[in-house]
């Protein structure tokens, strides 16, 4: 990996030439700081008439961007040039939020500025708390989050001129003060307990925690180990480059939608099990494992295709190798687990599944190394999130993964609205025909 100073490297006079009937197209080969070259098939339609097709944007790069970079073959995440490593064992959420946002590590003045901001942001206007009553009693978190996210435009419509700077850094702030608030609410209503409204004396991760946890009628200790936890595991989901929730928001905010549109855009799609579900179905697969003695049989269900049972929690669209942030994660279990003296037989199984894994050539082969998800879930359980939360945590830690994405799509002088193009398979022109005759 040669890393440069973060610029984009010259793109020089390189061209990839594909031939299309006898006739020779030439298209710029472009290169970025780190990571493989891209080929700009910006012109091809103009001059060969084709369009590329790519089903799921597997070779495709949306657009330029300087804030995360992912080499899954050897296992790497950086945000803005800093190893995931480093910064889940040594900064904190809010600090990793202004390098997100702004593009270097903050100053000590600049951080206590910025942590002001956010902390005394976190509150939400008072009229707000009405609309979770219109929702059932029984509804998922993420439901409501989807629905009060997309109704903070109608609250604060002054900083929604996307094209005025301080409009964008107002919006930034308000969107990663208030989600853990909105989210915070929706588990309290889920659970018929009042609101707690937060607290400035308290942290990022220790004032969610105290949110959804505390009561009116009894104090309530944030423990400093749990909240630590928190905090990394915030750090860990803070982005993670053009997946598929920061390409929604960046389609949506391609159109000039208002920033908080454009993050409850993000939040739907996070919804998918196959993304922001992940930690949960890798839990639920571990439950029904239930013991280490199981774990024989399973693994050899995995390995028959007629039985259909895939291994969760393994494996990843990017990485080819061991997920940095699932050695974090790994290590932040045992931690949380020791801390409050819980014994779960699920970590057990876990342990247990990922050195099968890590020496198994059947995983070897298909590199289906532990990822993130793998031990999230049973962190977030000993924390005292229900399942039902998980996906809503994942939200809380993304927006300002969504907002740096958006700010810096909104920034970008090559932006266009976003227009992908298909290959048509229905039927080719036909003549409408009355009723009477079909």
């Amino acid at each position: 990996m040669n890393a440069h100073d973060g610029s984009k490297a010259p793109d020089g006079d390189r061209t990839a030439s594909l031939l299309i009937a006898n006739k020779q197209v030439k298209m710029p080969v472009r290169s970025g700081s780190i990571g493989p070259d891209v080929i700009d098939v910006g012109r091809l339609y103009r001059e060969s008439g084709c369009f590329t097709y790519d089903p799921g944007f597997t070779s495709t790069a949306n657009c330029s961007s300087k804030i995360t970079y992912i080499d899954g073959e050897e296992g790497i995440l950086l945000y803005r040039g800093y190893p995931i490593e480093q910064l889940a064992k040594t900064s904190n959420f809010v600090e990793v939020c202004y390098l997100l946002l702004h593009g270097e590590l903050p100053s000590a003045a600049q951080l206590k500025e910025f942590d002001n901001h956010i902390t005394r942001h976190t509150m939400v206007h008072e009229q707000m708390t009405r609309f979770y009553t219109g929702f059932r009693r029984d509804a998922h978190p993420m439901a409501i989050m989807c629905g009060v996210v997309g109704a903070l435009s109608a609250f604060y419509h002054d900083s929604t001129d996307i094209h005025d700077p301080q409009h964008r850094i107002i919006a930034s702030h308000r969107m990663i003060a208030k989600m853990p608030t909105i989210a915070a609410m929706a588990y309290k209503y889920s659970i018929g307990q009042p609101f707690i409204y937060p607290r400035n004396d308290l942290d990022f991760a220790a004032n969610f925690l105290q949110m959804c946890f505390a009561v009116p009628c009894e104090p309530y200790q944030v423990d400093p180990v749990v909240a630590r936890a928190l905090d990394r595991i915030m750090i860990l989901h803070a982005d993670h480059e053009q997946n598929a929730s920061t390409s929604t928001v960046r389609l949506a905010g391609s159109s000039g939608a208002n920033p908080f549109a454009c993050i409850a855009a993000g939040i739907a799609c996070l919804w998918g099990p196959a993304h922001g579900g992940a930690n949960e179905a890798a839990l639920k697969m571990l439950e029904e494992i239930g013991h280490v003695k199981n774990i024989p049989e399973f693994i050899k269900r995995v390995k028959d295709k007629s039985e259909g049972v895939r291994l969760m929690g393994f494996g990843h669209r990017v990485y080819k190798n061991y997920d940095p942030r699932a050695k974090v994660m790994q290590e932040t279990c045992h931690e949380v687990l020791a801390k409050l003296g819980i014994r779960d037989d699920l970590l057990d199984v876990a342990m247990e599944l990922e050195r099968i894994a890590l020496h198994d050539d059947y995983f070897i082969e298909k590199k289906l190394y532990p990822n993130v998800d793998f031990y999230s879930g049973i962190v977030l359980r000993a924390i005292g999130f229900p399942v039902s939360m998980f996906t809503p945590l994942f939200a809380v830690s993304r927006t300002v993964g969504w907002i740096a994405q958006w700010k810096e799509m909104i920034e970008d002088p090559e932006q266009k609205i976003g227009r992908p193009r298909q290959l048509y398979v229905g039927p080719t022109q036909r003549d409408y025909v009355s009723v009477d005759k079909r």
